[in-house]
């Protein structure tokens, strides 16, 4: 008798490592994660119809938004109430409908009969779950498996490009080809005609698109917040009021500064805001002190501890928001059942909520971090880096980034920043480097061995930082004395990685497990076209990498 309540493998701590079928370990339930599918399957149809409108000239932004908005609420770890998802579904299908008399008031026709192009909804959430069971990941068992083990590879890197989209967007950047190919993805899952040698095509485009998203988000985070330049960042506490803002979104952080102003708050950084600190305008607002807390390792027993308000600005939590007594707020695409929710911009029930606690009784001195060190900060000394390389005081580059998460094998990056050569330079990024961002590693030529290049969109300070060394040194970036070693966890990692393969970064080491939406034949492509290898012990990778 089949006991699965539901089926998700998106992310890389799923159940036994081939995916939850009772309950997610994220924390995410049955009706949930069934909203979730039914919400993508019909995202899929709105984008069948836009790339329709699109054709004869039919505006579509709204549309073009809402759909990386409604994607993006489907990440791991962003929105698991069931009303707001079933908010997005019947926004969809309005969105959906809106289009089609657009399309046919401009003259143009639609020639789509089946699917969710034209799925009529139920009108109860019962109903809803009774279709969304019916459209989900495994809901067509014929497909070929190496064809739907890329179908959910596109689809999952397309929620990190949907994720990386919105968040450039509300910053003021836009490119209309990002949309186009998110809706050309999503449709294409559907597309009957196209076989894996498309699918393969497809995903490396995804990759291409996201260097695009990341580069108008990061153009939106420097441009409105200047460049990070390096900062040293506190991990204590100061006597006082209290917020916490954990997530990725500096618009929030910023409007949260200016609202607090002058209230005898402290505003402190959790997971990945932590290079917040680095970008100079933030950095002007003298209550916006330090960084509080990891990312993962510890999170539960630090967010019940901290005597103040907290904001998730996205997806950066796994334990239940109820947990926390009220003390818990969401913005943007994040929700949780029962979690104050901020409505436009405006910050005052958190900072009302701050005033209410107890706040730090006395200061608590703690270690300090640098952050800051994006590509304007690295590129900056090149001089001194390419002189340290020739002279063999560096003999290697270590990207050790990605995401963090709450399995044990996560010890794994730890180990290996400890274990580096001396004559090694950590780069990191994301939240994979909570795992190690306090340690002390010391400096060779003045050059500090442990970079902290930013957040996870970051990822673009990094590849145009490997390019501008490639080009120092007149070689490609693959010969560079570079070695990559990445964790993941959730979708925007999946969209990184595909843009790392579209750039043909090769020998990439990868963990700490392999995605499970990957069938051995997918796997065996990508291991004979990159030499993507799976992590195995810190001392025995370290040997590789340096003989």
């Amino acid at each position: 008798m089949n006991q699965e309540k539901m089926f998700c493998y998106q992310c890389e701590q799923t159940a036994k490592g081939q995916g939850c079928t009772i309950l997610g370990v994220c924390g995410k339930t049955p009706d949930v994660a069934t909203l979730q599918d039914l919400l993508v399957y019909m995202l899929k149809g709105l984008s069948q119809v836009t790339l329709e409108a699109r054709k004869i000239g039919v505006e579509t932004e709204e549309v073009n938004v809402f759909t990386c908005e409604a994607l993006f609420a489907t990440l791991t770890n962003v929105n698991f109430d069931p009303d707001d998802i079933i908010t997005y579904i019947k926004k969809t299908a309005e969105l959906r409908e809106q289009l089609r008399k657009k399309i046919q008031s401009a003259g143009g026709h639609i020639d789509i009969n089946s699917g969710p192009a034209n799925l009529a909804l139920e009108k109860t959430k019962e109903g809803l779950i009774a279709q969304g069971k019916r459209v989900g990941i495994k809901s067509d068992p014929a497909t070929d498996p190496d064809l739907h083990s890329l179908h959910w590879l596109l689809t999952f890197g397309l929620k990190g490009v949907a994720a990386y989209a919105y968040h450039a967007y509300i910053l003021g950047k836009k490119d209309a080809k990002v949309f186009d190919f998110v809706h050309q993805g999503l449709a294409a899952t559907l597309d009957k005609s196209l076989g894996v040698n498309d699918f393969v095509g497809l995903v490396l485009k995804c990759g291409e698109i996201n260097i695009r998203a990341m580069e108008l988000l990061d153009a939106g985070n420097t441009e409105t917040y200047g460049h990070p330049v390096p900062t040293k960042v506190p991990l204590g506490a100061k006597r006082g009021k209290a917020i916490l803002v954990s997530g990725h979104d500096l618009k929030d952080l910023e409007e949260l500064l200016k609202q607090s102003e002058g209230k005898g708050i402290y505003v402190y950084t959790h997971g990945e805001m932590l290079p917040a600190h680095g970008h100079p305008k933030l950095k002007k607002y003298v209550h916006f002190y330090g960084h509080y807390g990891t990312a993962w390792q510890n999170q539960q027993k630090e967010f019940a501890a901290f005597p103040g308000a907290i904001l998730m600005t996205t997806n950066c939590i796994q334990s239940p928001m109820e947990n926390y007594k009220g003390n818990i707020f969401t913005s943007g695409p994040v929700g949780w059942p029962g979690t104050p929710h901020v409505t436009g911009e405006d910050f005052s029930p958190v900072i009302k909520r701050a005033l209410e606690l107890p706040g730090f009784q006395a200061d608590k001195e703690g270690k300090y971090v640098t952050v800051g060190f994006g590509r304007n900060a690295v590129l900056s000394v090149a001089g001194k880096v390419i002189d340290a390389v020739k002279s063999g005081h560096i003999k290697r580059f270590l990207l050790v980034g990605g995401c963090d998460g709450a399995k044990p094998g996560r010890s794994y990056y730890t180990e290996f920043v400890e274990k580096a050569p001396k004559n090694t330079v950590v780069l990191t990024l994301a939240c994979g480097k909570f795992r190690f961002f306090d340690k002390d590693l010391g400096t060779i030529d003045e050059i500090p061995r442990l970079l902290d290049i930013g957040q996870c969109n970051d990822a673009y300070s990094a590849v145009k930082i490997a390019q501008a060394l490639a080009e120092a040194f007149n070689v490609e970036v693959n010969d560079l004395p570079l070695s990559m070693v990445l964790s993941w966890y959730e979708q925007k990692a999946v969209a990184i990685l595909l843009s790392l393969l579209y750039l043909g970064i090769k020998n990439i080491r990868l963990g700490p497990s392999l995605p499970a939406f990957i069938t051995p034949n997918i796997l065996k492509v990508l291991v004979e076209k990159f030499n993507i290898m799976p992590i195995t012990t810190p001392e025995e990778d370290l040997k590789a990498i340096m003989n």
